[in-house]
């Protein structure tokens, strides 16, 4: 029968600290409203210590361990982050320079992308979309890095995981993850949607060239590539088509414009 113990958490409320900190054990605390202002902390255990409105502008971590950590409604900017450790630290509404994406992420990719997102959404929410920018780009890099060695690496993390047919399908979410990446750059790439578009616009060309042209003439490239918009738009139907291409047509173009409008819809929300 389980019954509730202790956690053990002191809370610590409304303190100022005040001059440069050298291996202090702040491990399992909750900060409430504590502040400290252009301080140095060295090899500080903060690991699993919550900090809830608390102020630490302009200062410096230099090797602390923020495993485990909570940060909420807090004042972080202009402090820097030099060697931390951030396994599992979690933001929320906190103010924290982007400068800790490069210095802060965790080594293993899936703490790496949850380190990512959570910046992200934070980010979102103070609606600094640079930074949230930056965010997605470094969550997008370590889930593709993730779920390619989910079923690649030899590593004995991935092998232990996935192993047979969730090895598989491991494999199948890596290779829908990378051509997401191809066709709209994952929700994130607008430029990649347009070259998408164009590729799609020259593979129609060479489809009509080839049933209805002359493949030997160039004239009739130019011809039928002009043409192509108007049919995937449907402002032009040609009787020797079949119902099926055009209606295949007609989804891929429902599908891009969806897409299209999903990025407009993104940007808007980060701004």
């Amino acid at each position: 029968m389980s019954s509730l113990k202790e956690s053990g958490k002191e809370h610590i409320v409304d303190k100022v600290i005040d001059g440069t900190l050298t291996e202090v054990n702040y491990h399992n605390k909750l900060f409430i409203r504590v502040g400290s202002k252009a301080d140095t902390y060295k090899n500080v255990d903060f690991s699993h210590t919550y900090f809830d409105n608390c102020y630490f502008r302009n200062c410096v971590f230099d090797s602390c361990n923020f495993n485990g950590c909570k940060f909420i409604n807090s004042n972080f900017a202009s402090s820097t982050f030099l060697g931390c450790k951030f396994d599992y630290a979690t933001f929320q509404n906190t103010l924290v320079d982007e400068e800790i994406l490069d210095t802060g992420f965790p080594g293993y990719d899936n703490l790496k992308l949850k380190f990512a997102r959570s910046l992200r959404t934070n980010f979102q929410g103070l609606g600094d979309a640079e930074s949230a920018n930056k965010a997605i780009q470094i969550e997008l890099e370590a889930r593709e890095s993730h779920l390619k060695k989910s079923w690649k690496s030899n590593e004995a993390y991935y092998r232990n995981k996935y192993k047979g047919k969730n090895r598989f399908f491991a494999y199948l979410k890596w290779f829908r993850f990378k051509m997401q990446a191809f066709v709209w750059g994952n929700g994130e790439s607008t430029i990649k949607l347009l070259r998408s578009g164009l590729l799609l616009w020259l593979l129609m060309t060479i489809y009509d060239v080839f049933k209805f042209g002359n493949l030997n003439e160039i004239s009739s490239y130019w011809t039928s590539f002009v043409k192509m918009p108007q049919i995937f738009l449907s402002i032009e139907k040609p009787a020797d088509y079949s119902d099926v291409y055009l209606s295949i047509i007609y989804i891929i173009r429902i599908i891009a414009f969806g897409l299209f409008m999903s990025i407009l819809l993104k940007r808007y929300n980060k701004r």
